[in-house]
């Protein structure tokens, strides 16, 4: 039980202030596999994957750092005990990178470091960027009314092409009429909204929803306000006719410039490439990926501040990446069954033919941000490179140490 005061005032403080999308946010988004998904508040349907920190409601995801104007870098000073803490918990230096962030008590925030500069291959921890830039563009059609942002990622409705094709990871499709769930590849001739395609970037990591939402992304800086009544037919003819050279300069700067906007650096994190094949034919990224957990954990300071893009445009990634699906590799530890946590994992391996154990190489990258019901709340960026072991067993363990490590300091004196 946790009965200081200073985590009773954080925590008071923060209720005032989760696939991800909240459950109740079909009405909001139009996303409709939470409509399915609504049938568990009243359990019509049960989800037996979901976890008691779950359920939280779009009314009661806030940021946790918008009052701070504290600059990052005077956030990101390591605390030298806490530093002791969690390096102790890594059976070896080689092979990790790491920070960590206890904002538990936002007057006394605590900060450690490991490897904290070492560049690792980003994966799908990348589509963050892309999300950020698709966020950016949306300020820049309407920079007053968010209203009207989310109204067009509602009911603008596009196709996915040869964009979205050729990723191994299915997409939930709910037939509302006949309440069926069907989970499949994307193909080319499959519609959905801005939201769809973002949600299915991020809920289930889907490379070709990636592209496609990196094209749009694209799209808005090149039509400006015509983006809002382009057509289909109209944006397909566009890319046929076009400079690919243009086009592939204008394609990296739309997703890294946001990122040096917030004091992140190229050798911090960037990213150099589409996530499908089928957006070479028009334009290729340049510049490769990388991602660093320094570079990470600023962007992540940043959304709780409410400064990627905007206040708004922060809230609502960070909704996005609110888990309500199924917990995989650090997110999937027990410790945080009761949490509420927003997490984006990618991996990237090569050798050994073993799942997420590469002996070429064996990328594994985790972001969350953690919030326990007793208030007690941090941020990791967890990048790794472990040869021949399996990462997301090795990611689930260190996320339980590193939880019950963060946690002690908040626990109330045992009684003799």
């Amino acid at each position: 039980m946790k009965n200081t005061i200073k985590i009773i005032a954080v925590f008071t403080t923060a209720m005032l202030l989760t696939a991800f999308y909240p459950i109740d946010g079909y009405k909001r988004t139009g996303i409709k596999r939470l409509k399915r998904l609504e049938k568990t508040l009243d359990s019509t349907i049960t989800e037996y994957y979901l976890k008691k920190g779950s359920f939280k409601k779009t009314d009661e995801i806030n940021l946790w750092l918008c009052e701070d104007k504290t600059a990052t870098d005077s956030i990101m000073v390591v605390d030298k005990d806490f530093q002791n803490e969690m390096t102790r918990l890594f059976p070896s230096r080689k092979g990790y990178g790491i920070t960590v962030l206890d904002i538990t008590d936002r007057e006394n925030m605590r900060y450690a470091e490991l490897n904290e500069n070492s560049g690792f291959q980003p994966g799908s921890v990348g589509k963050l960027a892309v999300a950020t830039a698709f966020f950016n563009q949306l300020h820049g059609l309407c920079p007053r009314d968010f209203k009207i942002r989310t109204r067009l990622m509602r009911e603008k409705v596009v196709k996915s092409g040869v964009w979205g094709i050729g990723d191994h990871h299915t997409v939930p499709i709910y037939d509302m009429e006949k309440d069926k769930l069907t989970k499949r590849q994307v193909i080319a001739s499959d519609e959905f909204t801005l939201y769809e395609w973002v949600d299915h970037m991020l809920s289930v990591s889907n490379n070709g929803a990636a592209s496609i939402v990196w094209r749009e992304a694209l799209l808005m800086k090149i039509f400006g306000d015509k983006y809002f009544t382009l057509t289909q037919k109209e944006a397909d003819e566009y890319w046929e006719t076009a400079d690919k050279k243009e086009l592939s300069e204008i394609a990296t700067a739309i997703v890294n410039e946001p990122l040096r906007d917030l004091g992140i650096t190229h050798d911090e994190w960037r990213l150099g490439s589409f996530f499908t094949n089928g957006p070479d034919r028009y334009a290729r990224a340049t510049g490769g990926s990388i991602g660093t957990p320094k570079g990470l954990m600023k962007w992540f300071i940043a959304l709780e501040q409410g400064k990627v893009v905007d206040q708004e445009s922060s809230l609502e990634l960070k909704r996005l990446m609110y888990m309500t699906d199924r917990r995989i590799r650090y997110a999937a530890s027990p410790q945080l069954n009761e949490a509420s946590v927003y997490f984006k994992s990618g991996s990237y391996y090569s050798g050994g033919g073993a799942k997420y154990a590469g002996t070429k190489f064996n990328y594994m990258n985790s972001v969350i941000m953690v919030e326990h019901p007793d208030g007690t709340n941090y941020i990791v960026c967890l990048m790794s490179n472990i040869l021949g072991k399996n990462s997301a067993g090795d990611h689930m363990y260190l996320a339980s140490a590193i939880d019950k490590q963060i946690r002690k300091k908040y626990e109330a004196p045992k009684e003799n």
